[in-house]
């Protein structure tokens, strides 16, 4: 199934998924064209994807050595967690440093210096680039894959692996549906430079109904070089009161002090959308779709890039095997991870977006209880998160 000898694999998207798909596809010592629709000059602003969890660094480290150290010198890794509940404390825990050398936990740097570093690990590696290249028509044959560009050219491959997004070009050429929610409300997110001299501690943060912004919940997270809020509205909010930059200066200090209104970097909106793809390939086994343009969850315990690269990684091991069997088992095993991480995301949603009256009571008890029962103010932390136990579909991993 492998097609012609020396026919490159393609990959469409070139975002950390895109990316880390080309790396491990050329770690299997494939020829790889990576196609983007923007310039090669493009700036990529917002924080986006902070989290790059140890099980991903591990897969990006066996695509490229060493290119995890290089990650996580540069990233940020914090030992506190704090959780509040309407002003008070409910949760606090701080934890020691690793004592061995290893892998931390997680890293955080900005969605685009994770790009950065896999992008030059992919020219090292000798990935091709195709800079401008708008995919807008996809035709698959029984031992390649064509793709043309809306400027007319043309890439054949013995396979592609759909990296583009959520608004997959390759996904609607191929007719391929997602399913799932749209939910209501939307959230917040706003990234803040360090005030020299002045930084908050080292230390990620969840409020539970702030009284600062009328009960609202926000979460506040540092990366390399400032940090990220994260404001939670409501179904009846508008992004003209809450989400727009000038609206942000109103609410900002109330959150984090004084000083940093004339700080943001960047603001934006999102709403939560939870789908999956109704197949991860095309009938003839030849496209595979991963990251954004295979599922899409809410951001709750950084589930989109980090299940995107370990679907990428998985793509490039099925397209090196180079039969239609591992490419119909990588569709399987994948979809099968993201409807776990689809259905764990809707807890996290349900817990931070209650509809139920019971789940609103049991909050506000397990914040009274926190004080003497430590197990209730642990709760409150770790719900907003969802399920973190795996995917029964790939045992031992989280994604």
């Amino acid at each position: 199934m492998s097609g012609a000898p020396g026919r490159p694999a393609l990959v469409v998207g070139a975002g950390p998924v895109g990316l880390s798909a080309a790396l491990a596809l050329r770690a299997h010592g494939l020829p790889v064209v990576l196609l983007e629709a923007d310039p090669e000059e493009r700036e990529r602003p917002g924080s986006r994807a902070l989290f790059v969890h140890r099980e991903t660094l591990r897969l990006l480290d066996g695509m490229r050595p060493g290119l995890a150290a290089e990650i996580t010198a540069y990233g940020r890794t914090w030992h506190t967690r704090r959780t509040l509940y309407r002003g008070r404390e409910v949760y606090a825990r701080t934890f020691p440093p690793p004592s061995t050398p290893g892998l931390p936990p997680f890293t955080s740097l900005r969605q685009v210096d994770t790009e950065r570093f896999l992008r030059t690990a992919c020219e090292a590696a000798g990935v091709e680039f195709a800079w401008g290249a708008r995919v807008t028509g996809v035709r698959v044959a029984p031992t390649e894959v064509v793709l043309t560009g809306e400027d007319g050219r043309v890439w054949t491959g013995t396979h592609a692996v759909a990296a583009d997004g959520a608004r997959s070009a390759v996904r609607g050429e191929l007719g391929i549906p997602m399913e799932g929610t749209r939910a209501d409300g939307f959230h917040v997110v706003v990234d803040v430079a360090d005030l020299p001299g002045a930084e908050l501690p080292l230390e990620r943060v969840f409020h539970y109904e702030h009284p600062g912004v009328g009960g609202r919940s926000v979460m506040r997270v540092p990366f390399t070089g400032g940090f990220q809020v994260d404001l939670q509205c409501r179904d009846d909010d508008t992004q003209e009161t809450y989400g727009t930059e000038e609206a942000v200066r109103e609410w900002l200090p109330a959150v984090v002090g004084d000083g940093y209104a004339e700080r943001i970097l960047w603001v934006s909106t999102y709403r939560f959308l939870r789908k999956v793809a109704a197949s991860f390939s095309d009938p003839r086994r030849r496209v595979l779709l991963v990251g954004e343009a295979a599922h899409l969850f809410p951001p709750f315990g950084a589930r989109g890039m980090n299940s995107g690269i370990a679907d990428a990684a998985a793509a490039a091991r099925a397209i090196a095997d180079g039969t239609a069997a591992a490419v119909a088992g990588f569709a399987e095993v994948r979809r099968a991870a993201a409807l776990f991480n689809s259905a764990a995301a809707g807890s996290a949603l349900d817990h931070l977006r209650p509809h139920r009256r019971i789940v609103r009571v049991k909050q506000r008890a397990a914040a009274a209880l926190a004080p003497v029962l430590p197990w209730c103010g642990s709760w409150l932390e770790h719900a907003p998160y969802g399920p973190r136990n795996g995917s029964p579909a790939v045992a031992g991993r989280k994604y």
